[in-house]
């Protein structure tokens, strides 16, 4: 159908040349657009047969024209009765049928005619509507309706007569609509009239439902059967399609079925997702009212303070007053630390798709993706201009100390390489399969996130790291010193000194230490300088909070395999906040733990200090004395390369030895008979000889190249007994040192490959399989060092720590004929190990009571500010109800706080907990009266004097598949290993949890 320009009226001029007049006199208006409507742009209309015989009137015409943005032009008078009767054509007709017609006034834009929309688009416009429009509108009448029914306690709320007002007073268009409601024991079917000022969303809220749809859901769920998934959903992996078909099972059973066209999971997930935020908005709306309050009765200037969303983060490092501590120098004002997880990854969409899911209206724990990629391109920026003007090392050139560094070039060399995190180009995911290939977060010491990174690189890019601490800095004051644990520590402060990546105040302001499960990975040198126990200011810190961080979100790893990118932010984030709650009910055990802890083990190191009768200065010079000694530069290594190839040519005999030994013993047995499996023992046979073959090649070679000169050398070394045992307990050594630390990455693998495995009887013996399997090599080299000189060097067992000899360089490139104390005196020896952990539980004991001054600090200055808030909002029902139940909610911490921390010295006055003494009786009360619905972890908190390292331990389990910390996985690895010896008493804080979770009681594992 075509609309064409009608004629012009003798009797009246037409309506275009109305518009050209009107242009004339207004030359200002543009002048009309025609629009003529082809056949092609809209299809044929015809009336149905039906209807031509029945006669019968069609009230909605077809579109004209369909203009962009889906808006349709019509005729309003198109259709007419095809049996009214012929009548003549008057003047006032004419008139009518002029103004009707409308091709001659059309003013529209030229653009292109909209097309239907997509499903993403219309999936982008709910998601809009959600965010911008539904949501907001909601979080009044969500509070209201938590109060109106004592947090979803009772169903029904007052005013539940308003709800069934059909007819909008206003006259607004209403719509009628079937909605099915999920509930915890029925489907009902309900109607319900909407209009644009009484929405379905706002009708069904008030009911204790929320909807599937912003306009017009087909389901909706009871809040109390969200709140309870949603619950459900951070204590375990998150699965709706399994939770739907279970509730749909269930309801079937019941005679209950689904009338819609689309199955229950969709639809419910959607309004358990929306559910979700509207909750995380009610809290954080709470909050903020709170913090306004506290704000304003802040006594410290705000620029003396760290940021709100820190304090928020963890009120025991930046919850008080006092953020800069008169002994900063030494002791960091807050301890954090970073690490990186490649098992959080995202797929690539298998479609090709670029588009991404629209961000949730929430905030999230996230660096945005803008701060992060201009973190990158600073540091391509800098390396690139040192590279142009850096010169670079020549071979023989001397060792030496880089600017800033405290260790020399070869041991920053030596660490790399035993790293992989240290490699930036090391693939850890493919980025060919995987979007987001893992995550990097920054934790304080109490192991609550402060933020996190997405990365989308394949290796662990130091820029993510820098990303970190950079938003760290701009949320604290600038007096305020941080201590960082990571891991490859030592290549991060190298490289931003070399390539000046952080300025000179920045640095000045971090103290950078090794996390303590990682400290082995290092050379010896540098672990005396950044190990946490011999670094001052660390205390007992140990840096693994990220491991245990990882440990609590493993249950989403499968989920977020395949979530769309602000979706898997999310749902990190949401399992964020759930640790943060059990954490806030932590700190009660925590403080009090952790005091007990380095009490018992100072006053064990000062008793033995005792024993020792050995002066304390002399033992801080001693130690100062070994620390200079160790860390100075090697000697140039390429002055006589004939003396490298001697000392290699040395270590391969001895190892060409020890195979032929090892190919002797097993011909024994083959000669002897009694073999099981003769194939398996054939290739370990060959296998060996193999072996034993090259290196014998390999010493023919050596020796080949040395000349008259470097034959003879190597001669007059073989006749020397000092010298030949000498460099041959170097080489052996460092082979004892690689095979070690290798088989600590293995126990670190398999302990994790543990906690992941449900058939515990099964993995112990792949686990005793797989170390065992590794033991000979380690036995094998023990017997070379088995001389009166290497006894002085080692005293090896399978327990090592970074404190033994066998990391040690002790007596094996001395040239003096009187060593120093600090090497050949036992006691001095000893002494040094215990003054440093001395050393580090005063420093404990320091932080441990300034953040107990820091909780009463923190908890008075809530509790005045929830009462002032209280006083504002006397006439608002809604908001007094929720800030005295966060006030009843903050009542019963401060009791369990109170009653724990009281063995604590503040370290300054505080005046007052905040709550009177009568509603802290009140609270004890209640607690009391509620412990029969308890477990019987409150059995624990009687005192002291009935704690035991064991019933600490029991106690601050965290799960039958939580990680305890780092530390104590080597433990457990040692345990299954050898079953009739018991735990040493030399471990690492093995059995202190170093996170202030919620204890819960340990069941035992059967082995």
């Amino acid at each position: 159908m075509a609309v064409r320009r009608p004629k012009p009226r003798r009797h009246e001029p037409s309506t275009s040349k109305v518009a050209s007049l009107m242009q004339e006199e207004c030359p200002s208006i543009p002048p009309p657009i025609t629009i003529t409507c082809e056949p092609w742009m809209n299809r044929a209309w015809r009336r149905p047969r039906q209807t031509r015989q029945l006669n019968l009137y069609l009230p909605a015409p077809p579109p004209v024209l369909v203009l962009p943005g889906r808006q349709r032009l019509t005729q309003q008078n198109f259709c007419r009765p095809s049996s009214a009767p012929r009548t003549p054509v008057t003047q006032e007709d004419i008139d009518i049928t002029d103004e009707v017609l409308f091709s001659d006034s059309l003013h529209f834009s030229n653009d292109p005619i909209g097309h239907r929309l997509t499903s993403s688009q219309k999936r982008a416009n709910q998601w809009r509507r959600w965010s911008q429009d539904i949501i907001p509108s909601l979080l009044v009448p969500y509070l209201s309706y938590i109060q109106q029914t004592s947090v979803l306690r009772y169903t029904n709320a007052p005013g539940q007569t308003q709800q069934d007002l059909g007819v909008c007073q206003a006259g607004c268009r209403t719509r009628n609509i079937t909605v099915a409601c999920v509930h915890f024991d029925a489907l009902k079917d309900i109607n319900i009239i909407t209009c644009p000022c009484f929405p379905a969303p706002l009708q069904l809220l008030r009911r204790g439902l929320f909807p599937c749809a912003p306009l017009a859901p087909s389901l909706a769920v009871d809040l109390r059967v969200l709140e309870f998934v949603r619950l459900l959903f951070v204590h375990q992996s998150p699965n709706q399609t399994a939770w739907c078909d279970a509730v749909e099972t269930f309801l079937d059973g019941m005679g209950y079925k689904l009338s819609c066209k689309n199955n229950l999971r969709r639809r419910f997930g959607n309004a358990f997702h929306w559910y979700r935020v509207l909750s995380i908005l009610a809290h954080n709306h709470i909050s903020t009212v709170i913090a306004d309050v506290r704000r304003s009765q802040a006594r410290i200037p705000l620029i003396d303070q760290p940021t709100e969303y820190l304090r928020s983060r963890c009120l025991l490092c930046f919850g008080g007053n006092v953020c800069h501590g008169p002994d900063a120098r030494s002791i960091p004002d807050v301890i954090v630390c970073i690490d990186a997880c490649f098992t959080q990854k995202c797929l690539t969409n298998p479609r090709g798709g670029s588009s991404i899911d629209p961000p949730n209206p929430t905030p999230t724990f996230f660096l945005s993706n803008d701060d992060v990629k201009a973190m990158e391109d600073f540091v391509k920026s800098c390396r690139g201009e040192r590279r142009r003007t850096r010169v670079s090392r020549v071979e023989g050139e001397e060792d030496c100390y880089e600017e800033g560094m405290r260790v020399p070039v070869s041991v920053l060399n030596g660490c790399g390489e035993s790293f992989v995190a240290a490699d930036e180009k090391r693939e850890k995911a493919s980025t060919r399969f995987f979007t987001d290939t893992g995550l990097m977060a920054l934790l304080c010491r109490h192991d609550r996130v402060l933020w996190l990174a997405n990365l989308t690189s394949a290796g662990e890019k130091q820029h993510y790291a820098l990303a970190l601490l950079d938003q760290l800095f701009k949320h604290m004051p600038p007096q305020m010193t941080v201590g960082l644990l990571y891991d490859i520590r030592c290549q991060l402060e190298r490289s931003c000194r070399k390539w000046q990546l952080l300025d000179e105040n920045t640095l000045s302001r971090i103290s950078f230490a090794v996390a303590v499960f990682h400290a082995y990975g290092h050379q010896w040198p540098c672990q005396i300088i950044y190990h946490p126990r011999k670094r001052e200011g660390f205390g007992l810190s140990d840096g693994e909070g990220c491991e245990r961080l990882w440990s609590s979100l493993k249950q989403l790893i499968p989920s977020l395999r395949v979530s769309g990118f602000h979706q898997r932010f999310f749902v990190l984030d949401v399992q964020i906040r759930h640790l943060d709650t059990k954490s806030i009910q932590g700190y009660r055990h925590w403080l009090h733990r952790w005091w007990v802890h380095c009490q018992t083990k100072k006053n064990a190191a000062l008793d033995s200090l005792l024993d020792l009768d050995v002066d304390e200065d002399i033992l801080r010079a001693q130690w100062k004395a070994q620390i200079a000694h160790q860390t100075r530069p090697i000697p140039r290594q390429s002055q006589n390369k004939a003396a490298e190839v001697i000392t290699t040519i040395l270590a391969l005999e001895k190892t060409l030895d020890a195979h032929e030994t090892s190919v002797r013993e097993l011909e024994m047995q083959l000669y002897v008979g009694g073999i099981a499996n003769v194939v398996e023992f054939n290739l370990q046979l060959a296998d060996a000889r193999s072996r034993r073959a090259k290196i014998a090649d390999t010493v023919r070679r050596r020796k080949a190249a040395l000349g008259p000169q470097g034959q003879a050398d190597l001669k007059t070394m073989k006749n020397d007994i000092y010298l030949t045992i000498r460099l041959n307990a170097r080489a052996v050594q460092t082979r004892i040192r690689d095979r070690l630390r290798q088989r600590k990455f293995e126990l670190e693998r398999l302990e994790r490959s543990y906690q992941a495995t449900v058939n515990e009887h099964k993995l112990r013996a792949n686990t005793q399989h797989s170390i065992k399997r590794r033991e000979p090599a380690i036995l094998k080299l023990l017997p070379l060092l088995l001389s009166p000189l290497i006894l002085l060097l080692v005293k090896v067992s399978f327990y090592s720590t970074v404190d033994d000899e066998i990391w040690q360089d002790v007596g094996l490139d001395d040239d003096g004929m009187h060593p120093p104390a600090w090497l050949s005196d036992e006691a001095t020896r000893s002494g040094i190990r215990l003054q440093l952990e001395v050393d580090r539980c005063v420093e404990e004991e320091t932080r441990v009571m300034r953040e107990r001054s820091v909780m009463q600090e923190w908890m008075l200055a809530e509790w005045d500010a929830i009462q002032t808030a209280l006083r504002d909002a006397a006439n608002d029902l809604v908001m007094s109800f929720h800030l005295r139940a966060h006030a009843e909610e903050l009542l019963s911490i401060c009791v369990v706080w109170k009653k724990k921390a009281q063995e604590i010295p503040c370290a300054w006055p505080v005046k007052s907990w905040g709550p009177p003494n009568e509603d802290l009786l009140r609270a004890a009360r209640d607690q009391v009266q509620s412990s029969f619905f308890q477990d019987d972890d409150d059995d624990e908190s009687v005192g002291v004097e009935e704690e035991s390292d064991e019933e600490g331990d029991m106690a601050y389990e965290v799960g039958d598949d939580e990680l305890m910390d780092a530390i104590e996985e080597v433990a457990l690895a040692d345990e299954y290993r050898y079953q009739d010896e018991d735990f040493i008493d030399d471990i690492e804080d093995s059995f202190m949890p170093s996170s202030p979770t919620k204890p819960t009681p340990k069941k035992r594992r059967c082995i």
